[in-house]
């Protein structure tokens, strides 16, 4: 079924000179397009937000811009009983030292991002984000609560004619986030904790990286969910990128199947079923009018967040596990999906 929504296919500046949102930015596109040409200050959010897993572990890494301050982060989670689960983030008042590029950052023709000391010690973190002629180079130091030294360095591949989700999801003029989704590249490197080394290997070894990046301006409270996955199944390469909530009444979604290499957009909301009560409950989502999406995600770990910090309030539980069902591409073909590793999450953000 093909989607609605406008579809962009020429660069486009997100905002307007005067600062509101450029009404030519609202749409979606396979490959990234617009420029976030965001200006002045108050309620502009900008983020990096990388997660590369392996059917054992997963590291990810965050780099934001909230205005008022900075949030920076290191999270490592090794899956199983006994398995290592460390996050390490940095605050940093004012966002000083901290700059977001308009595009992708680490892109081809982008700038480089780079925050933190080279050495961090305490709770701060170094955060590099790279162009490679190869890929995106993602390089990260902090220290376990164990102080051990804590070094990632990894490589994410950029193949050729690889789509992507970019969508401008529009509140209102003054209110609107740009969102380009990133899923199935394929990622190598290694992250060393102290003496142990964890390997991320390629394609082969069922080593994916996803991108989420955003750049927008956003009202002060929000909920929403964010679903995604990247692997081998049924023959095929599969991304996932499923988001709800948040979008309901703008005219966008930010879902879309990324199979071997090709997107297709999905204009339907989807329709989301969890537990609150019980994280580790298997969820559902669907979409119940075009049958595109038909998918159980079963939870083998919970990651409960839950911050106070004045200005910013945040509740996030991010589950990880398998979606399991089927999908249906713009072509007709049915994929059946098989123990896809990922995640999907509920958030409720004050900010």
């Amino acid at each position: 079924m093909a989607t609605h929504e406008h579809e962009i296919t020429e660069p486009v500046d997100l905002c307007l000179p005067d600062g509101t949102l450029n009404p030519a930015a609202v749409g979606w596109s396979r490959t990234p397009l617009h420029r976030a040409n965001l200006r002045g200050w108050g309620r502009t959010k900008r983020w990096e937000h990388w997660c590369v897993t392996t059917p054992t572990h997963l590291v990810a890494l965050t780099v934001s811009d909230l205005d008022f301050l900075a949030l920076n982060s290191v999270y490592l989670l090794e899956f199983g009983p006994g398995g290592k689960e460390f996050e390490c983030s940095s605050i940093v008042p004012a966002g000083r030292g901290v700059s977001l590029p308009d595009t992708i950052a680490g892109a081809p023709g982008s700038e480089d991002v780079v925050v933190g000391p080279a050495r961090p010690t305490g709770g701060r973190v170094r955060v590099e984000i790279r162009d490679e002629n190869a890929g995106t180079r993602l390089r990260a130091r902090c220290l376990t609560p164990e102080r051990l030294p804590l070094e990632v360095d990894i490589l994410v591949s950029r193949p050729e004619g690889h789509e992507s989700l970019s969508v401008v999801v529009p509140w209102s003029e003054q209110r609107f986030q740009y969102t380009s989704k990133h899923t199935a590249l394929p990622a190598t490197g290694r992250v060393r904790v102290g003496s142990e080394i964890l390997t991320f290997a390629g394609e082969r070894h069922e080593s994916w990286a996803v991108l989420d990046h955003g750049r927008g301006r956003w009202p002060r409270t929000v909920d929403w969910n964010w679903g995604a996955a990247s692997g081998r199944t049924d023959g095929h390469t599969v991304g996932l990128q499923f988001g709800g909530r948040w979008t309901e009444g703008t005219g966008s979604t930010e879902n879309g199947l990324c199979v071997d290499g090709r997107l297709t957009k999905i204009g339907e909301e989807l329709e989301w079923q969890w537990s609150v009560s019980d994280p580790l409950a298997p969820w559902t989502v669907r979409t119940t009018a075009s049958g595109q999406v038909d998918l159980v995600f079963t939870p083998f770990h919970n990651r409960s967040v839950k911050t106070d910090v004045g200005l910013i309030a945040n509740r996030t539980d991010q589950r990880f596990g398998h979606y399991t069902g089927r999908i249906r591409t713009d072509d007709g073909e049915d994929i059946a999906v098989e123990r896809l590793l990922g995640w999907a999450e509920d958030v409720h953000m004050r900010w």
